[in-house]
């Protein structure tokens, strides 16, 4: 196994929401959800730096006030991604280093799942490695649902194709075989400094604007992802009737 390159978790913190304005700071048993998920992501030993990317003031007054560390970003970022390529610049992240962009509203994040994206980097062809994502085994219930993205491999585990529609079409209609199946895609991304630099160049894709999954530009610009296997879950806050899940989730996990 080679040894990790240089690694930086970066969390975009992005005040206004549409879905759920002010979604960051929102209290999770008495902590703020951005500063639950620096804790969560910080537990990973891997990093040589947890920031928050953030461009409102209040998240960065939150972020001093939990002696977290935060980078403030300009507001016109079309998405999180190119939030933490700034975040990563203002680091002087190396060309050879790699870049996790976290997921803000994820305050029940498994630790583990870090090490797992961030394993192909250091395998017998880490240094071939541009970008890696995590997914895990499909329920029945989340492979019709459309707000759940499918992922489907090549024989060397990278990614062929994301959709929100059940992939692949069955034509015979019987049981799909497991190896054929989809994953249930997890959205965290792992980046080499320089993939994500080329990533945020490129124009919007066909793909990406049909499926709305900003991803499929890689994809389309023949830059490989590939896919780690994760038996973790991914816990999500989307809306805020979400907040007292995740709340069950944290009491239990600390049983």
């Amino acid at each position: 196994m080679k040894s990790l390159p240089p690694c930086y978790a970066i969390i975009p913190a992005r005040y206004d929401s549409s879905r759920f304005p002010g979604k960051p700071l929102v209290d999770i048993l008495g902590v703020p959800m951005c500063v639950r998920v620096h804790q969560r992501a910080a537990k990973c030993a891997r990093f040589a730096k947890v920031v928050l990317a953030t461009d409102d003031e209040r998240i960065m007054v939150a972020a001093k006030a939990w002696n977290v560390p935060a980078l403030m970003t300009g507001r016109g970022h079309q998405s999180g991604t190119d939030r933490v390529l700034e975040a990563a610049r203002l680091l002087g992240a190396e060309p050879d280093s790699v870049v996790v962009n976290v997921q803000g509203d994820e305050p029940a994040l498994e630790p583990r799942m870090l090490e797992e994206l961030l394993a192909p980097f250091s395998g017998p062809q880490g240094e071939l490695v541009q970008v890696t994502t995590l997914a895990t085994p499909l329920s029945r219930e989340d492979a019709v649902s459309p707000d759940r993205v499918k992922v489907v491999l090549d024989a060397q585990g990278r990614a062929l194709y994301f959709s929100r529609a059940n992939i692949p079409y069955n034509r015979d209609a019987g049981p799909v075989d497991d190896e054929a199946g989809p994953l249930l895609h997890v959205g965290l991304y792992a980046f080499r400094m320089a993939a994500l630099e080329r990533f945020a160049a490129l124009p919007q894709g066909r793909l990406e604007r049909t499926e709305k999954l900003e991803q499929l530009r890689l994809l389309e610009n023949a830059i490989p992802i590939h896919v780690a296997i994760t038996r973790h879950k991914s816990h999500g806050v989307d809306r805020p009737e979400d907040v007292e899940r995740i709340e069950k989730i944290l009491r239990e996990q600390e049983i």
